[in-house]
This record gives C-alpha cells, structure tokens and sequence, in this order.
C-alpha cells in the first residue's frame, strides 16, 4: 500500500501479507499509512486497488496489475523501456512505449516454476531462510545447473545435489540461474540500450539480481521493490482525481 501527494510522490508506504479478508487488510494499512504520514483519512482524494484482491477494495477504482506496474516504475525510473516483476505466485515481462504506456507483456502465472514461491520451497530444503541462501548463492564458485523448470522435479534435482555432496553455495547459485534463465526466456530479446528495471520481492534476493546484471549490466532496481505496483495505483489515482 503506498500513500502519494497530489504530484504522485510517495509520502507513506507499507508491505503486509493480504490474510483472508482483502477488503480488511486494506482498510488497516490505509489507517496506519495515514498514521504513518499525519494525515486524516478523508484527506485521501482518490484510491485505485490493483491485484489479485482488487476487486475486493472498498471504494476503489480496479485496475489491473500491469498497467500499476508501468506507472509505478515510469514515476521512478522515467526512461524505463522493460520491467521484469518477479513476485511470489507469479512472473511478469511488461514491455514500455516511449509515452509509458505498456506496448506488450508476457506471464508466468500456471507454474510456481521462476517465482518466489519457488524460490521459498528451495530455500526450505536447503535449511535457509532467504537472507541466508542470497548471501550463500552470492559465495558459489561452480553454480550446479538445475535444468528443470517445475519446482517438483527441480526439488528433486537439489536433493539429488544434496546427496552427491555439491557444496551449498553451488546448489544456491543454480537455483537463482535457474530463476533467472527462466525469466529472461520469458522476455525474450531486450534490445540493447534499453532500460531494464528489476521489480517484485525476488529483486531483494541479491544473488537473482547478479544473474540478470550479467546480461544487462544497466539493470535498475527500485529502492523498495515490492510497491512499484501499489505506487502506480496511488499515481493512477492521482491521474483520475
């Protein structure tokens, strides 16, 4: 959830897990956001909902993820030509025009396979939280291939490494080239000069964010990876009035 001003600029923002209720989590975020910023709620001239609980957002416009997407990274990053979103169900390549507006896109969204979710189920098997299989993937010196692109016959390709005695850094590092190889066959060719941006929370995953700068060494994050969705709502709302 991110609060803006009337120029679209980020005042306030907050991460929490949706729960069962969307329609609940948004109303307490919307009152700690304010509370966070100094503000009264009836301050607040417009609000858009995007993702998958947007319809279930009192009193807002629905608009859909890709779109917020776009308007969210074009306000940080103006001359952004591409956004990689790599969230925890699922993955996305959002092509820019030159005015911003999204030209094309492409989703993984059948398979866990390149999401964070993924990345969880082989963080868990190899006994680490995320923090911990970055900076271990970050260490690797032979990155083990992991070839398949399902997460169950990945897991069993890990273990398999597991029992083989592949050192832990390695089996780490495959897995984040796996993410990446993924994603970046999802994208397809980016031209050269182009300004890729890097979004979603697997962009906070260190080692992932090393893969993609091999390709593109220009590559962009933002300061908070996980908003640039929510920020494009807030900025959309601020467009609508």
């Amino acid at each position: 959830a991110v609060l803006t001003d009337s120029a679209g600029r980020p005042v306030s923002y907050l991460t929490h897990p949706s729960g069962y209720s969307h329609a609940q989590t948004a109303r307490e975020l919307t009152r700690r956001l304010c509370e966070q910023a100094g503000v009264d709620e009836r301050e607040i001239a417009g609000t858009v909902g995007t993702g998958y609980g947007r319809g279930n957002i009192e009193g807002a416009r629905s608009l859909t993820e890709i779109t917020c997407h776009a308007a969210g990274v074009r306000s940080l990053f103006p001359n952004a030509g591409c956004i990689i979103d790599i969230g925890g169900q699922d993955s996305k390549v959002i092509r820019l025009s030159d005015d911003g507006t999204v030209s094309s896109f492409a989703m993984n969204d059948r398979c866990a396979a390149g999401t964070g979710r993924f990345l969880e189920v082989m963080a868990g098997v190899m006994k680490l939280d995320l923090n911990a299989f970055s900076e271990c993937a970050r260490r690797a010196e032979r990155p083990y291939p992991i070839s398949s692109t399902c997460t169950v016959f990945a897991e069993s390709e890990v273990i398999s490494g597991i029992s083989k005695g592949v050192g832990r850094e390695n089996i780490a590092a495959g897995i984040c080239q796996s993410i990446a190889g993924r994603i970046l066959a999802l994208a397809g060719n980016i031209p050269d000069g182009c300004t890729l941006v890097l979004t979603g929370g697997v962009a906070k995953n260190g080692a992932v964010a090393d893969c993609f700068r091999k390709k593109y060494p220009a590559l962009k994050i933002p300061f908070e990876p996980q908003i640039t969705g929510a920020l494009g709502a807030a900025v959309m709302a601020v467009r609508y009035g």
